[in-house]
């Protein structure tokens, strides 16, 4: 596939550097990722969607590649309220009309968020490991030993060892990460690399240490999203239409996501997939169809 050409538009918060595929009066889609991926997640959803006429959008999230802040001195922030505006402010401005959202990881987290605030504004969603609205206060209780043991990068993010660790080391932990949540998936070192210079940005390090030390409850997140984020800890059921995902193979989610079926009250199909963490890379035309089987539904 040609190598597409990074955009950029403007936030509140926000300079937005994304690619974009396919037709400009195509059906839309954004596409998010999470940490420690990045866009390029998305290169081969991206193609399948564009030969089916979709407009993709894929963003860099905030702190990733050429994603910048706006201002100086704003707070490097990554709660998950203000992760799933920045996918309406970039919706609004590029005057997509009810995108589906598709994501995993933090861009699942981004996704669902968006759709469950903004259903008006939402076409439907694909989401990775299904409802995936952090429940912040649910986090301060301990998970069982095993999935703890998964959770190792989480728990040194809380201390400034735990910072300077990832500020020395960003590159070895991406890695040991992916190897670790897709344990069947043979990346190559080229693979890895192309994404890995997206933990280049400034405000990387700053950006991953607030998402965790938010989510577990152990650092603020901005006055102006403290109603939304209420909203989401009363867990609002997601309406749009909605295809969830599991992957077998993901260490970080045991026993999958299948009890969060209630959560979802539009159409709503679940499928399970013999990957890892990583669906979009590690199998692209499973995350494809399900952007597209909520397409057939609108």
């Amino acid at each position: 596939m040609k190598e597409q050409s990074l955009k950029t538009i403007e936030t509140d918060a926000l300079l937005i550097a994304y690619l974009e595929y396919g037709p400009a009066n195509g059906w839309p889609v954004i596409l998010s990722h999470g940490f420690p991926y990045d866009i390029h997640a998305f290169d081969e959803v991206a193609g399948i969607l564009k030969q089916k006429g979709a407009r993709v959008i894929v963003p860099y999230t905030r702190g990733f590649g050429q994603t910048s802040f706006r201002l100086k001195d704003a707070k490097r922030n990554a709660q998950q309220a203000a992760r799933g505006a920045d996918i309406i402010e970039l919706a609004d401005v590029l005057k997509l009309k009810k995108p589906i959202l598709g994501g995993f990881d933090w861009g699942g987290n981004a996704s669902c968020v968006a759709a469950a605030l903004w259903p008006e504004k939402i076409g439907g969603l694909v989401s990775y490991a299904s409802y995936d609205i952090i429940d912040v206060k649910e986090q301060r209780h301990a998970a069982p030993p095993s999935l703890e043991r998964i959770c190792w990068y989480q728990h040194l993010f809380q201390s400034e060892r735990g910072r300077k660790c990832l500020m020395e080391n960003r590159y070895e932990i991406g890695r040991m990460l992916w190897s670790e949540w897709s344990p069947h998936w043979k990346f190559d070192e080229t693979t890895y690399a192309k994404t890995a210079f997206a933990f280049e940005n400034p405000d990387f390090v700053d950006v991953v240490i607030h998402c965790y030390r938010f989510m577990h409850g152990l650092e603020a997140g901005e006055p102006d999203f403290e109603q939304l984020e209420a909203l989401l800890a009363q867990k609002p059921k997601i309406k749009v239409p909605t295809v969830t995902i599991d992957g077998t193979a993901d260490p970080l989610k045991p026993g999958g996501t299948t009890d969060h079926a209630s959560l979802f009250i539009g159409p709503h199909e679940h499928f399970v997939v013999d990957t890892g963490h990583n669906v979009p890379q590690e199998d692209p035309k499973v995350f494809a169809d399900a952007v597209t089987k909520v397409y057939s539904w609108l």
